[in-house]
């Protein structure tokens, strides 16, 4: 094949796509004798057969392409497995007038009709093309088949890109490259190493193996690379917000985002670009404010895997996950359990603006295990089970443990609250808050979710029910015990609870009235390097224990600025215009000893007098109904000298 000729042709080519088909043949079925009408690609998807071309025979594998042209007789004979293809048929002619040298290299090479077998660099990237094609192509319009052609020319620009790179020849990838590939070019969706391992037919173990084995990392820290590398680019190069970069570069939580920034450069975002980016009008301002929120650079990968003797180096490239046909199958079976269990469950139904209220109504012969309540949610009302049995829950378990339900399954974070981490036996890990995986969720069965990650929302109510509650919405210990003991049906239990609540609250400020002034003045700090957070009353590190349940006040000077923002981050030459009188510090790393030899923090009244609390983050950073109590009662004890 003479590549260069190849290009030009398809350069100066019309091409009109014909039809786009899906097919799955089961283990043992034949395709014979089926004249192709068209050129066409035909990509294994998933399992393997033998693929005769014209007679000539292709041991064909998941995610090897096939090329023919018009006439080709296509057999396929399956084996053992099942094989899953899409056949993409098109028809390229060369428009008139063009130059005569073009049309005598046309009918000299005829590129349209050549037959070759390639394994494409990024196969899950191209796969997920693919897919979107055959989507779109079978909605009809006018609109989504010019899509479908636009990314038919991205995939024959990669696989033109390839044998140019290659010097046509062509080359096997190993898992590893695939992944990799496929992270770079997906990096901003929901990747998981579930769905990840699925989409390469392999375990997450033996995947996380080669990963190590290859490159010396796992999965997901090479995915968190990709995206620290284009976070990077981003805050240097344009003056994007940081809630539009962390949603761009895969993460939903802002707050989240600057976390595993600031641990993979030891510096915030924020510092960053105004450091090392341009300056803008306000970059005199020694305060940077974070506000509450939940493409192609290159990154060198070099793997040397077993298919192939040479060494390749990739590039990588709103948060739709591709599903896999396993997961969506998995999803589909239990919603289809889910609709067929309520088909003949007695509703009853009430709405009530942030909460939930059962109406009287018809028992049902099944019992009360088969009723259910509608109630009044963010996304509209939605009917849940009257006493759901199998809940899933993320971000507001401590309201949970405190009405004594225990959820199925939670994030891992979760599971390692010191607060009730003892009351979690047989509890679920389904993955980090920011990378959850919907594959335990569906595995787990839920007749209920609970979440406040809102992007989430439209994966997780194909599941199970879903209340949507995002952070924020419910500020206080009151409120949120309040509302879940409506959602569970267990207002009694929440009205004791929060009556423990307030008592012991009382206790604690009666006993902190009388060795603290109440004009006394507190700062909730955090540990950042070479800068400090400063922090409000809803965002952990023991603010919801000392402003809302101990009722104390932050410095004046920034308090209304720290109470709206909830989140800031100040330099060491200003952090005197935020120290209180008390100052409440969480640090991994820093003793009361290093404070006091600071030539900065030593020169605070709060250092001098022995007015500070240092804690660490395993158990600040808990701001749940049950962390608030403990954590208040620890500082109340501290601060009586007890």
């Amino acid at each position: 094949m003479n590549l260069s000729e190849h290009i030009v042709l398809w350069n100066h080519a019309s091409v009109r796509l014909m039809d786009i088909r899906h097919t799955n043949m089961k283990a043992g079925e034949e395709l014979q004798f089926y004249n192709l009408p068209a050129s066409f690609f035909l990509f294994a998807a998933r399992g393997g057969a033998h693929v005769q071309l014209d007679g000539v025979s292709y041991h064909t594998k998941r995610f090897h392409l096939l090329h023919g042209g018009k006439g080709t007789c296509l057999d396929i004979y399956t084996t053992k497995e099942e094989f899953e293809y899409y056949l993409i048929l098109y028809k390229a002619v060369i428009p008139l007038p063009c130059r005569q040298e073009i049309l005598e290299l046309m009918n000299r090479i005829r590129p349209f009709q050549l037959q070759y077998k390639i394994v494409p660099y990024s196969p899950l990237s191209f796969l997920a093309k693919i897919e979107e094609m055959d989507r779109e192509w079978r909605m009809a319009g006018e609109l989504e088949h010019f899509h479908v052609k636009a990314l038919f020319y991205q995939c024959v620009y990669e696989l033109l890109q390839q044998l140019q790179r290659e010097g046509g020849h062509i080359v096997e990838t190993g898992p590893v490259s695939q992944a990799v590939r496929y992270m770079q070019d997906h990096y901003a969706e929901l990747i998981t190493l579930d769905s990840l391992a699925d989409k390469l037919n392999c375990s997450v173990g033996h995947l996380g193996k080669l990963f190590k084995s290859e490159i010396n990392y796992s999965p997901i820290q090479y995915l968190t690379q990709i995206r620290i590398k284009e976070a990077k680019e981003l805050l240097l190069a344009s003056d994007a917000t940081l809630e539009e970069i962390a949603i761009r570069v895969g993460y939903l939580d802002k707050y989240y985002f600057s976390r595993i920034f600031k641990k993979h450069t030891g510096t915030s975002p924020i510092q960053f670009r105004n450091r090392l980016g341009t300056v803008d009008k306000n970059a005199n301002r020694p305060l940077r404010w974070r506000r509450t929120s939940i493409g192609g650079r290159k990154l060198g990968y070099y793997s040397n895997n077993d298919n192939n003797n040479r060494y390749q180096c990739y590039r990588e490239g709103d948060i739709p996950m591709l599903k896999s046909t396993k997961m969506l199958a998995a999803i589909l079976f239990c919603l289809s359990l889910f609709l067929s269990a309520c088909s003949g469950a007695s509703t009853t139904s009430g709405n009530v603006t942030g909460g939930v209220q059962a109406a009287p109504g018809q028992e049902s012969q099944a019992g009360t295990a088969d009723k259910t309540r509608t109630i009044s949610t963010i996304k509209g009302d939605i009917k849940i089970p009257d006493k759901p049995q199998r809940i899933v829950v993320d971000l507001y378990l401590g309201s949970f443990i405190a009405l004594n339900v225990k959820p199925i399954g939670t994030p891992e974070k979760n599971l390692k609250n010191p607060y009730y981490s003892n009351k979690l036996e047989g509890v679920e890990n389904i993955g980090e808050y920011e990378a959850i995986s919907l594959e335990k969720i569906v595995a787990l069965q839920p007749d209920l979710i609970v979440t406040g990650n809102e992007p989430a929302y439209d994966s997780f109510s194909k599941i199970a029910p879903t209340i949507l509650v995002p952070f924020g919405n419910l500020k206080t210990a009151h409120e949120e015990v309040a509302y879940f003991g409506k959602v569970l049906g267990k207002e009694r239990e929440a009205e004791a609870w929060l009556a423990d609540y307030d008592k012991r609250i009382a206790d604690a400020r009666a006993k902190l009235d009388k060795v603290v002034p109440a004009e006394a003045t507190f700062s909730i700090m955090e540990d950042w390097g070479k800068m400090v957070g400063v922090f409000g009353d809803n965002f952990g590190r023991g603010g919801q224990a000392v402003y809302q349940a101990l009722g104390r006040k932050l410095p004046v000077k920034h308090a209304a600025e720290i109470m709206e923002q909830q989140s800031v981050e100040v330099s060491m030459e200003v952090i005197h215009e935020f120290a209180g009188d008390y100052i409440i510090f969480t640090s991994d790393k820093r003793t009361y000893g290093d404070l006091k030899s600071d030539p900065i923090w030593g020169t605070l009244d709060a250092v001098k007098n022995d007015r500070v609390y240092i804690w660490k983050s395993e158990k600040s950073w808990y701001f749940d109904p049950i962390a608030t109590l403990s954590q208040m009662e620890e500082l109340a004890a501290w601060l009586a000298g007890e």
